[in-house]
Formats: C-alpha cells, structure tokens, sequence
C-alpha cells in the first residue's frame, strides 16, 4: 500500500497547511507519482542536485499535463501547471524542498494515527535512495574523466582551444589539485552504496529467517542480483579512472585507495553468496533434504571459467560457527560436525534466468557428534548449521576469493518425539535474533509483546487463516505462561517472558510446557479445526473458569467451544444446563482429540447433541454451524446394503441421579448394556444366577434372530471407567461421550465385541453395568503371560446352557471334571492356581470359578482369552 492511499482517506483538513505553496489539486492529481521521486534524497545545492532537480521538475509538468487532459477542470489544472513551471523553472531545488515538506507532513499524520509506515513505501524509499546514490557516482566519474582530459591538454599546451565541460558549470582551475580530491569523494560515495547493498542483503536474511515462522517473506532475489551487478560495474568504471590517475595521486595516495577498492570489492562478492532454500531446521537423521545456494555476482564474474566450481556442505555447531564468523569467513573450517552424503554440487550458470546456483537435491545427515552442552540445556537446544563453501577465480581480475555462507540454525533430531522441543528452539532463534548477530547468541528474555506477535504469527502460518489471535487470547495466555491470575491486560504488557518460561518449566499442575501445550493446539486446529476457527465459532483460548462466568447467565442450550487447558491438543465443549432445582450449571464434554474429530466432525457432533441450541451469546446452532454439518447417507448403497452412521450422544451426571433422591416418578426403560466378562471377585457363585438370568435366559447361543431389538437405534457407549482418573476438577461434571450406530444389528453372534465398547438394547436392566455390583467396576488386571492349557470340554451343570453372553469356545467344563483338573493343577504348580484369595486381595491371575465372571467393565480382560485359563 502507498502512502497516498492511506492519505487520501483522511480527512484533508489534517493538510491544510502544507498546501500554501503548492495547491492540493495538483496533489490528488500526482498520486503515488510523487512519492516514488527521491525529493527526500536531493541535499545540496551542487550541480548534480540541482541537474536532477531540473529533470524531475519536468517530468512532473508533463505528468500534470497529461491528467488535466482527462479531467473535467481542464483548463484550471493547466493555468496552475504554467503558475508551477514559471516559479520554478528557474529554481528548482526550491520545488524540491516545498514537496519534501509536503511528504514529510503526510507521513507524520500516517505515523500519529497508525503508528507506522506501509512497508512497501520504506522498500520504495530505499531504493530511491540507492538508485540516486548511483547517479551521484556516475556523475563522479564523468566529472573525474573530464578532469583528466583536461589536465592532459593543458599540459600539450592545447588548453585554450579545450571547450569546457556543461557538467562542471566552471573551469577548474589547478586539475592536478581537484583531481584526487574528487576521487577521495567518489570512493567515499561508492562504499556508502557498498553499505546499502550489504544492509539489504541483511534485511533479505532476516526476511528469510522470519519466514521460518510465517512471516511475509519476498523470495525473489533478482531485484538485489541487479542492484549488486550495476554496483560492481560503476565500481569497474571507478577503479579504470583512478588507475588511469595513478600519476595525480601519487605513490601514498594509490595503494590506500587500491586497498578501499579491493576491501569493497570482497565484501560484495563474499556477501553476495546466499543460502537461497534453506535446509529444514528442524533435521532428523537419516533422513533427506534439500537446499541451494546463489552466487549473485557468478554470471558477472565469472564468465571465464572453463569448468564449474564445486560447492561443499559440511555440517558445522555453534562453536565452529561462532569462531568463523569472527575472521570474517577467512578460516577453513577443519573438521565437519556431522556425516553427510552427497554434498558437493557444481556450481551452474543458467544464461535463460541469468543465474548462477548450486542445488542440493539428495542431501542425507548420516549421523552427527554431539558437542558439550551448557548447563541444563538438553538435546533439542543445541544449534548446529550446514556450511556451504567454495573457492572461485574472479574475472576480469583473476583474483581468487574463498566464499562461505551459513545455514539458518538447525537443530538435528534422531527421534520423532524430539520435534516438539526442537521446534521451540528454533521459534525462538527465529523470532528474537539480531542482523549480523554472533551465531547464535539470541536473548534470554524478550517483551511479551513481542512473544504474542511470534505467537499470532506462528498460529496465522500453520493455520493457513487470515483471522488471528485478539487481545482476549493474549491475556489468556499471558494468565498461563506467568501463572497470573490476579494481573490486568496492562500488567502482563510490560513484562518480558524468558525461554525457561516459554519451553523448559512445566506448566503448575500439568505435565507439559506452554509450548508443547500451545503446539497441540496448533497442530488440531490445522488439521481439523481450521473452517470453524476461520469462521469464528471457535474462541479457543479461554479458561474454564471464566467459561462459567459468561455462560451462569445464560440460557440454557448456550454453549461455546474452548481449547482444553489440561490436555494437549484437545477442543471441548461448555455448556449450561438447568437443574430441576432451576440452578444453572455449566458442564464441559470430554475433550476432542483430532483422532476423535477425523471419526466425526465436530460440526456433526454438535448437531448430534439435542440439549446444544444456541452458540454463545446468541447465535441458533444450525446458522452458525450449518455450512459445517455433513450430508447424512440414508437409503441403501449400490451394493444394495443399507447405509449406517455414527451419532454422538452424551451423559451427564444429572441424568445419572437415582431416582430415589431426585423424588420423580419411575424412569423409562432405558438400553441395557451387554458388558464383556471381565474378573470380579466379589461376585459370589449365589449371585451369578441372579444377575444373569434377565439377561441369558437358558437357551442356545442366539441359535434364534432376536426379534425382540426395537425398530430405533442401537447405542455403543464409549464408557469412561470410574477408576481412571480425569484431566477434568471435581467440581466440574465429567461426562462420558458415546456413539450411536444405525440400524439395529440383526443377530447377536454378528457382534463383533472390542475393548472398551459395550452394546446397549432399549429393554433389559436399567441403570450402567457397573451399578449391578456392589464394589463397582474392578481394577483393570495386569497383562501376565499364562502357561498354554489345553481348551475346556462343554460342561452341563450349574448352567443348563451357555449364556448368551459367552462364546462357544469360553465355555466351562463339568464341575466333577473342573475339581479335578483344579486339583491336579494346584498339584503341579501352586503359582497358577492358588487358594481362593478373599474380596479384598485382588490377584493377577484370573479364577476358573464361574464365581470370577461379572459386569463390572465395559472392556475384555486381556489376561483371559478363548481356550486358556
């Protein structure tokens, strides 16, 4: 964006004053025109300034006459451009100081309200200051050679005939006298152009590195390829003048600015060799990468080489990089850190693009030595780097420079899990390091300004969404990384936040760092969350206690979705229901993980839950979710099977409630749960009966169709045992999601029975299987591996039948033939079949007593399996 399009809709009374010389029209009419001429660069009243000013006072006369010929106000546009040229023609670096005042005016308005200036007016500004620089140097070398001319014609004595230079406005009076003079400040100017150079491929680095993190970055390097090539020829045409002059300056003079020459001249070669595609930063080993490095000047300089030169990567650390950059990348390095494969690459001209690179395509990190660490820094902050280096002969010189140019830090890795943790270092690196710093010193502590700007950076890049972090995220985060809850949005402002903070110190009560935690939330949102937060439905950063209060008034239905702030990488839901005493509570489901989310999205999942309506503060469900829900697949499919679906339901502890103490009236049946046997020692042999028998009537195993399933839905409840323990406080309803499954399975031995799954029919037993025991669910039991035993016969008596329940192949044996077999077991090895333990000591080994299978876990014991004891 210009600065005339900021300006342009600001209120034109901010201007009025600047606009006594020059009428405001005429202004409007110029544009960005006028800000991309270098008013602000002409200082001086010399030839040069005052030639530049003349030629850009007339390219703004034949602009304004060209605009007025398509405005409507012709003729009073082209009486103020003849006002213009008749003040100043005759001088025009008043012009230029009367519109300098202008843009300077304008941009303090921009600055006072924006605080900045667009980035691309500073780019624009700066090369208007290089470009102007070379015209100046140009000029130098004109003045310089009609110097020399004239001095070799007064000294043939042909003076008087000699016609004087228009450039120099005056005969000069002593030419062996101005000569050097004249020289000293071209050479002065050429490295201040020298310098502009090199800070913009300083700037280009930075760009670079900041991009790691997902900055706006311009990769073309043309634009400084041709800014480098039209130095190093205005510096061939300086160098031909003072060799030329090496009589005027004498035998001290020649060498020191020999040497300037020679100093410019390296450090533009050796800075403008780049690491174009920077190797990943964070790098696993034994794996392949790719990378190129560009010689800016190399279809410059050298065009005479008959064979290509070879570039080399070598893995170097920290230490090694620190000691080359301080001889300037003078030394060799010595010895490579790292093994890598395929790395060395010819160094290619392509005449087409006119570039000069060396591209690796196979790279491989065999194996890297670990160097010391410093204190309690760990594998993943350790910063290594890949060399790239190579040796040329420069033409027309043949002058041999060695050049060298560091990667990016990398931090090298030899286990997926390590990412997380590597990834954090080079955020850091990347965001809070200086131009031309000491590789790789960066700050142990910065702004947390500057933290929330990496962090709205990082989520917009990996999210690929233009809707970032507001200010109530920042204070949200703030609140965790300080374990803050006391101090205002202003407070945390002027704080700065450390590394051991950011990446090292686990979080009060968690088991993970803010990173790691922050990283999670990156990676869901990126992978399924991305349209909803785009959209704004999600507001994420946000803590649970401050979800109560804004929902405690609310509606009930009114729910909102939050990050989980004790889970990595988890989205849940909160929202309020109403108890039958008309007191409101706000519940939070179970957080989605992205495994849960690719099984069904969360759009489905809230269309899935009835009792959701409204999206905080008052949004309908289905408008604010609607372009997210799926198309539901009903009918048969074209192999003619009927189509099924999974739904999300959930239950909470309200419902849950016996209805003795909530005083109401008999409940609906509701679906009876069929649990897979699991170890229950409290499970007397009295009570097995009992329980079994409105489940598993004698009969065959479901020799018949059951008939009795209703036309409805079946439920397969993922339940949440008791036992485990949960991310979620105590006074916070825990809720266990459940899936449901359509239509009806038609036979029973079609299930498919899976840990930690159990189907649920609309008759039988109310109430949860847990609540049919006493003691509630057991223990999960150990894995232990069992002796192979040879599979037990078809037993008569106690029960008449298998249960429906049980496989074929799980069936017990007779009683008579079961002692038996118990004794002589206990015989041979006590360990396997131990006297019974009472309800209280639990033991690892499963009882073959029928006395040991109860449904007490919605899940297989995996110490039990079909054919062993």
């Amino acid at each position: 964006m210009s600065l005339w399009n900021i300006v342009s809709h600001m209120p034109p009374e901010e201007f009025s004053s600047l606009f006594a010389e020059f009428p405001r029209s005429l202004r409007c009419l110029l544009a960005d025109w006028l800000e991309n001429q270098p008013w602000e660069f002409i200082n001086g009243s010399d030839a040069f300034c005052t030639s530049v000013a003349s030629g850009m006072l007339s390219a703004m006369l034949e602009k304004l006459r060209s605009a007025a010929s398509s405005d409507g106000q012709q003729c009073q546009i082209l009486q103020q451009v003849s006002n213009i040229e008749g003040t100043y023609r005759r001088d025009p670096l008043r012009l230029v100081a009367v519109l300098k005042a202008i843009l300077e005016g304008e941009k303090a308005a921009v600055l006072k309200r924006d605080r900045h200036l667009p980035l691309s007016f500073h780019r624009r500004q700066e090369e208007l200051k290089f470009s102007l620089g070379l015209q100046r140097l140009q000029h130098r070398i004109h003045e310089i050679q009609a110097l020399r001319e004239r001095s070799s014609q007064l000294r043939d004595g042909s003076a008087a005939s000699l016609p004087l230079n228009p450039q120099l406005k005056t005969e000069p009076k002593a030419p062996e006298s101005e000569l050097p003079t004249l020289i000293l400040e071209a050479t002065k100017e050429l490295e201040v152009a020298k310098q502009q150079v090199l800070k913009r491929i300083q700037i280009w680095k930075r760009q670079q590195q900041l991009a790691g993190n997902g900055a706006v970055f311009e990769e073309n390097l043309a634009p400084l390829q041709k800014r480098c090539e039209s130095l190093v020829e205005v510096y061939f045409q300086l160098h031909q003048q003072v060799m030329a002059a090496s009589t005027e300056l004498g035998p001290e003079l020649l060498p020191r600015l020999l040497e300037r020459f020679n100093e410019v001249l390296s450090s533009l070669v050796k800075s403008s060799f780049l690491v174009e595609k920077q190797p990943p930063q964070v790098l696993k080993t034994q794996t392949k990468f790719q990378a190129s490095v560009r010689f800016l000047l190399g279809p410059q300089l050298l065009k005479a080489s008959t064979k290509p030169y070879m570039v080399r990567a070598d893995m170097v650390t920290e230490k090694q990089a620190r000691e080359l950059a301080l001889s300037a990348y003078g030394n060799t390095l010595s010895e490579s850190t790292g093994e890598i494969m395929h790395n060395v690459v010819a160094l290619e001209t392509n005449p087409t693009s006119g570039t000069c690179c060396a591209n690796f395509k196979n790279v491989l990190l065999k194996k890297i030595k670990r160097c010391e660490r410093k204190g309690s820094e760990s594998v993943t902050e350790e910063k290594c780097a890949v060399l790239f280096s190579t040796t040329v002969a420069l033409s027309p010189s043949n002058l041999t420079v060695h050049l060298q140019v560091l990667s990016l830090p990398i931090v090298v890795i030899v286990h997926g899990n390590q990412d997380n943790n590597a990834k954090a270092t080079v955020l850091w690196d990347n965001a809070f390091s200086e131009i031309d710093r000491v590789p790789f010193v960066v700050a142990e502590r910065v702004p947390w300004e500057k933290m929330c700007d990496t962090l709205n950076l990082k989520f917009m890049a990996e999210v690929q969404t233009t809707k970032g972090l507001l200010k109530e995220h920042y204070f949200f985060l703030a609140q965790k990384i300080f374990n803050d809850h006391s101090a205002s949005l202003e407070d945390f402002q002027s704080r700065s936040v450390s590394w051991a903070q950011f990446n090292k110190e686990i979080l009060p009560g968690r088991g993970f760092t803010f990173w790691q935690w922050f990283d999670g939330v990156l990676d869901l949102t990126k992978r399924c969350l991305k349209s909803y937060w785009s959209d704004r439905l999600i507001i994420g950063f946000i803590s649970k206690q401050y979800v109560c209060k804004l929902l405690s008034t609310e509606p009930d239905g009114t729910f909102l979705l939050r990050f989980s702030d004790s889970e990595i990488g988890g989205v849940t839901i909160a929202h309020v229901i109403r108890g039958k005493d008309g007191s409101s509570q706000v519940e939070n489901i179970q957080p989605f993980s992205a495994k849960d989310l690719s099984i069904r999205s969360l759009g489905d999942r809230i269309r899935d839950l009835g009792q959701l309506r409204n999206l905080y503060p008052n949004t309908p469900k289905d408008q604010a979710f609607g372009s997210h829900y799926n198309k539901e697949q009903t009918g048969k499919d074209g192999r003619g099977y009927v189509s099924t679906a999974i739904k999300m339901t959930v239950e909470s502890e309200r419902d849950q409630q016996p209805q003795s103490a909530a005083g109401g009236g008999p409940e609906p049946p509701q679906a009876q749960m069929f649990s897979l046997p699991v170890l229950q020692q409290e499970l007397r042999p009295e009570n097995l009966q009992s329980v079994l028998s409105p489940i598993c009537p004698p009969a065959p195993f479901c020799s018949q169709p059951m008939s009795s399933y209703p036309a409805g839905e079946s439920n397969m409840n993922m339940m949440v045992p008791e036992g485990m323990g949960s991310p979620f406080p105590s006074t916070s309803p825990m809720l266990s999601s459940s899936m449901v499954m359509d239509p009806a399975l038609p036979r029973c031995q079609d299930l498919a029975f899976r840990n930690p799954m159990s189907f649920m029919t609309n008759q039988y037993m109310p109430g949860e299987a847990s609540q049919l025991l006493p003691g509630g669910p057991s223990p999960e039991p150990r894995d232990e591996e069992m002796p192979e035993l040879a599979p037990f016969t078809p037993m008569d008596a106690p029960l008449q039948s298998s249960p429906r329940w049980m496989a074929p192949s799980m069936d017990l044996p007779p009683s008579s033939e079961f002692d038996q077999f118990l004794q002589e077991m206990s015989l041979e090895s006590p360990a396997l079949c131990p006297p019974f333990t009472p309800p209280l000591q639990r033991s690892g080994y499963p009882s073959p007593n029928a006395s040991c299978w109860g449904l007490g876990e919605s899940r297989w014991d995996d110490s039990v399996r079909p054919g062993h004891a």
